[in-house]
């Protein structure tokens, strides 16, 4: 992990809560939770609610669909932490394949944006997971997430076994919608900058790199951010600028399907 916060600046519950967990596994908390559950209130209560219903709520598709959906999208963002995880979560929810003619129109409506083929419910929904992983392998990339002996069993158990959820006294009630929490809500940074982020244009090449291609942010790209702001201040403008993106696509796969 990059940012030193994400390691160990929790709020005392997430640290009970990781302390208990590692202490029954006997694996280390993975850097997915603690990056999510690293002030909830910006970015991680509304994005969990987002994950939990895009993942395993009602839906078009089935959770192994789902998974298989994700993968592909770690796949084409070249995040190889998530595709590892989605890989061995296929497994475990049931893998798709042979693949429905229904997921191979999705897939390519992810992929390339063109009209699908699906009825809209079922784009909607796909775009919906879409719209999870996208931020999350913007995040994994940049913030050089790592999977650790054991993490990879325990935790992909874990997220299917409890549906993406996490207790509540971890994240306190998610309120308003993504867009509002990372981009316009009262934060370490100003709201002009987390905008700015989100479209690319935020510290030089930083933000556009996280949007376009984030398997190439570095150790030493943060390094060197470190050296002019906080950690908080990266942490708010990383998550901008991979929300950004993500709704860029998912506004883009709305047009397309008619809203």
């Amino acid at each position: 992990m990059r940012l030193t916060v994400l390691d160990r600046g929790h709020r005392l519950p997430a640290r009970l809560f990781f302390g208990f967990t590692e202490l029954v596994s006997r694996v280390p908390m993975s850097d997915v939770p603690k990056t999510l559950l690293y002030r909830p209130d910006f970015f991680g209560a509304v994005f969990l609610d987002l994950s939990a219903k895009a993942m395993r709520g009602p839906s078009f598709w089935t959770a192994g669909e789902r998974e298989y959906m994700a993968q592909q999208t770690a796949e084409r963002l070249q995040c190889p932490y998530c595709a590892v995880t989605h890989t061995e979560l296929v497994r475990i929810a049931g893998d798709p394949s042979p693949l429905r003619p229904e997921l191979t129109a999705a897939l390519r409506f992810l992929d390339d944006l063109t009209p699908p083929g699906i009825t809209k419910d079922a784009a909607v929904d796909a775009l919906n997971v879409s719209l999870i992983w996208q931020v999350v392998n913007r995040l994994a990339n940049a913030f050089g997430f790592q999977l650790l002996p054991g993490q990879l069993e325990s935790g992909t158990r874990s997220l299917h076994r409890f549906g993406y959820r996490f207790p509540g006294f971890l994240t306190g009630k998610a309120t308003g919608t993504l867009r509002h929490a990372v981009l316009e809500a009262p934060a370490r940074t100003p709201p002009e900058l987390r905008q700015a982020a989100a479209s690319g244009d935020a510290w030089g090449s930083y933000a556009a790199t996280v949007r376009d291609a984030s398997y190439r942010v570095s150790t030493e790209d943060i390094a060197r951010l470190k050296q002019d702001h906080t950690e908080d201040e990266i942490f708010e403008v990383t998550v901008a600028a991979a929300v950004g993106a993500a709704l860029d696509h998912y506004d883009a796969g709305l047009r397309i399907l008619g809203d």
